[in-house]
């Protein structure tokens, strides 16, 4: 019995008095306010008084609003209507876990589109910090529990520089299910799956393990649905970080080119010195320039030395090389000191336990794809800056669009 009907019938008995007092029980009557006055349910058959306004105090329980209704017929048409209004943007009806779209809910494709095909969020993982070569990825399964199945994910990838033309470079395109979780990609990427803080949340992620160092990429995610159907496009881009640098290498090399540039150089001290600052890498050339103009510039700058002891022509080859170091690089290089390590980071590989028919990926559901999921680990190594020892920071340029 309500608690509320239990009280009624003790005020009908009159049991609850001043003559006969109920032992335990207290009740205390508030006023919280009045009903509308265009409310007649409100009113009190021959009192003037309005009825006070029910105040919802807590709630105890959650229920669909279609179990209040005590009809059968109407209850059960009003759950229809509500189901069909949240999962089948009330264009069709719900069968089971899909929609059955009405014959008004067709694209111009002839596909149904009563059941939304939500769009995913690409963004960085967390759990991975950028390196100057490995980039995390990760996204959350839109399949809603009823209504529209995915089947696939297709992730595009490319670099963005000046070079190149956006319109006519596509880049790579990545399906999630037959290229990645089949094993067929290439070994410098790796797909992961894996469950969010509710177990029936996937989350899926990419692992790039082999991109340029300070080079611009662009990210682009969607879904692709049992009928064919495309999400809209989810996009991340970013920089990697600057190439790495052993510091120390770096300052021995100025220490030799100095050794080599003074005094008298002969053709061999001149060749030896062209092939040194030719062999190593752009980023390493504009910290041995830095080097070199912090200890010896007195004697001289590291370009005119260059020109003066190599000539024109083979100072040109080798400091237009410079010109390959972004500007945010080239002013991290100029830090009075520059540090390296090696993070060891865990990170999902999955393959699929199934082959998936060529020809059949639309039928496919991906959320019900068995997979095998172990931890591997990889090296990154990294450049940390600062202007003094001990003290030194890390940069990432990151653009969610």
């Amino acid at each position: 019995m309500p608690f509320i009907t239990y009280l009624s019938g003790l005020l009908t008995a009159q049991m609850l008095s001043d003559d006969q007092l109920i032992s335990g029980v207290e009740i205390r009557c508030e006023e919280k306010g009045r009903c509308p006055s265009t409310c007649h349910l409100c009113r009190r058959p021959g009192k003037e008084q309005l009825s006070p306004t029910p105040v919802l105090l807590e709630i105890n329980r959650v229920v669909p609003l279609y179990t209040l209704i005590q009809d059968n017929g109407t209850k059960e048409a009003f759950r229809s209507a509500l189901m069909s209004s949240y999962w089948c943007s009330g264009k069709g009806d719900v069968i089971d876990d899909w929609c059955r779209c009405d014959l008004s809910a067709f694209d111009a494709s002839g596909l149904p589109n009563c059941s939304p095909l939500p769009q995913p969020v690409l963004r960085l993982s967390p759990t991975v910090e950028p390196s100057s070569t490995v980039v995390s990825l990760e996204w959350v399964d839109v399949q809603p529990a009823i209504g529209t199945k995915v089947s696939d994910y297709i992730l595009q990838h490319k670099k963005v520089d000046e070079y190149t033309d956006t319109d006519l470079y596509t880049g790579e395109f990545l399906s999630f299910a037959d290229d990645l979780l089949s094993g067929l990609g290439t070994s410098c990427v790796a797909a992961g799956r894996s469950h969010g803080e509710v177990p029936e949340v996937s989350i899926y992620s990419v692992i790039f393990k082999c991109l340029e160092p300070d080079g611009l990429y662009k990210f682009t995610l969607y879904a692709v649905d049992t009928r064919g159907r495309h999400s809209e496009l989810s996009t991340v881009t970013l920089r990697t970080a600057c190439p790495l640098v052993d510091d120390n290498k770096a300052e021995e090399i100025a220490d030799k080119i100095y050794n080599l540039y003074n005094g008298y150089t002969s053709g061999k001290e001149q060749q030896a010195a062209y092939n040194t600052l030719m062999e190593v890498s752009a980023s390493t050339l504009f910290r041995v320039q830095h080097h070199y103009n912090s200890h010896y510039e007195k004697f001289g700058d590291f370009v005119w030395r260059s020109e003066d002891e190599l000539g024109p022509r083979k100072a040109h080859l080798i400091l237009r090389r410079l010109e390959r170091v972004s500007s945010h690089c080239s002013s991290l290089l100029r830090s009075a000191y520059i540090q390296s390590r090696v993070d060891t980071v865990p990170y999902l590989f999955c393959r699929s336990e199934e082959v998936r028919p060529a020809g059949m990926v639309w039928y496919s559901i991906l959320k019900d794809t068995k997979v095998t999921c172990e931890e591997k680990m990889v090296s990154m190594a990294r450049n940390t800056y600062g202007e003094s020892k001990g003290r030194y920071y890390l940069t990432l340029k990151v653009s969610p669009f």
